[in-house]
């Protein structure tokens, strides 16, 4: 453990997070898991202030939130949080199970990996973040077994048979993190892969929403005006570190003042989430972010649906690669929609693609090719950094709103 002997709050790094959220889930100090990478590590630090006191009650873990959006904040979440969530986990996919850990200790997904574990008294096995290795992983797994992975480590792994049969060998593979196209669902399913997929955030203990559903510690509604997603449940967060002032914008209602946190609905406060949903059938899709709804040339465009609908003449026209859709500031429109991609070739067809499912006004302005679109070390892509880049290679792109780019 890296922790000093006057620090608040444990420390901990890669292979010690295991054993640092065992000694917290026992009552020891609150584990904060540390990212590797130098700049994020820092931030993760600064915002910490491991030497301060936790003055909340039955905190076991802080975890941080990527910043891919914003600062990094420090989300605590208490020992019963974490002990429902696992709990509530294991009742939804048919009883405990041991896990492949193919994500980030250091975020809320992989740590939860670890947490499933240890309440349910089974064990993590370690894989590379590629699945290069879970053939040979699986091998050694006895009994009833689980996997939690991101979009981008589902696509590629169906790209290699080994890996896609891996896959099909698990009693369900977590998808979350970000949207899955349906037509990835569709390919992983037609492998055999019993694919689910999951909404949460550091702030639920990860996903607490499968195939739609919440689990039997969550509650999900909508805000009627914003359609913004709420939730509720045991599985809640207690609050930011050091943040009253977050604290209080992101949770309305009743706060929970220890363990005992009381099972009556009205006695849990309510998490304002930053995203779009609706509910069909008591079943949540979740459609962008909130502040996924621009206005360009005086017209709200839906930042989110048209990049899944680019997503989806990628998959459709077999291409591989990624892209993303921002807003950039700018002076004749306001907001000038920016689609962003790593796919080497042509992209003709593209436009006329999203001409047939999008009103003209949401096309993007510029289409920009980078090699590497910039991903967080939790495999999401940092809005905040894609930015900068278009800026830096702005020379290079292409008008897309005046006909098919070559």
């Amino acid at each position: 453990m890296t922790a000093s002997s006057f620090a608040a709050v444990g420390l901990a790094d890669g292979s010690e997070i295991a054993a640092a959220l065992k000694a917290a889930m026992a009552g020891g100090l609150p584990v904060a898991p540390l990212p590797t990478e130098p700049n994020e590590r820092r931030q993760v630090l600064e915002m910490l202030q491991p030497r301060q006191p936790v003055p909340e009650p039955d905190i076991a873990a802080i975890v941080a939130t990527s910043g891919s959006t914003g600062k990094a904040k420090g989300v605590l979440l208490s020992r019963s949080a974490i002990q429902a969530s696992a709990e509530a986990t294991s009742r939804r996919l048919g009883g405990p199970g041991h896990w492949v850990l193919a994500l980030p200790a250091h975020y809320v997904a992989g740590l939860m990996v670890l947490a499933r574990c240890l309440v349910g008294g089974t064990s993590a096995y370690p894989t590379a973040p590629d699945l290069s290795d879970l053939p040979e992983v699986v091998g050694s797994l006895p009994g009833r077994r689980y996997i939690s992975v991101v979009p981008t480590q589902l696509v590629r792994a169906l790209q290699y048979p080994e890996r896609a049969r891996a896959l099909a060998s698990f009693d369900a593979v977590l998808v979350g993190g970000a949207a899955v196209d349906p037509l990835v669902l569709d390919r992983a399913r037609t492998a055999g892969v019993a694919v689910v997929t999951t909404y949460g955030m550091s702030e639920t203990c990860g996903g607490c929403v499968y195939d739609g559903v919440p689990l039997d510690c969550a509650e999900v509604s909508l805000e009627p005006a914003t359609q913004r997603v709420l939730m509720r449940g045991a599985m809640l967060f207690s609050g930011y570190r050091l943040r009253p002032d977050l604290t209080a914008a992101a949770l309305t209602g009743a706060r929970p003042t220890g363990p005992g946190r009381s099972s009556a609905g009205l006695s849990r406060p309510t998490l304002r989430t930053q995203d779009r949903g609706q509910l069909v059938a008591g079943r949540l899709a979740v459609l962008g972010r909130v502040d996924d709804v621009v206005i360009s040339g005086g017209m709200n465009v839906d930042l989110a649906a048209v990049e899944r609908a680019c997503r989806r003449w990628l998959e459709t026209t077999g291409r591989r690669g990624e892209v993303a859709v921002v807003g950039v500031p700018d002076p004749e429109w306001g907001t000038r929609i920016v689609a962003v991609t790593d796919v080497s070739g042509s992209v003709v067809g593209l436009r006329s693609a999203l001409l047939r499912s999008l009103p003209g006004y949401a096309l993007p302005r510029l289409l920009v090719r980078l090699d590497v679109l910039p991903r967080t070390s939790s495999g999401k892509i940092d809005r905040q950094r894609l930015v900068g880049a278009i800026a830096d290679v702005a020379v290079a792109a292409v008008p897309f709103d005046q006909g098919e780019p070559a």
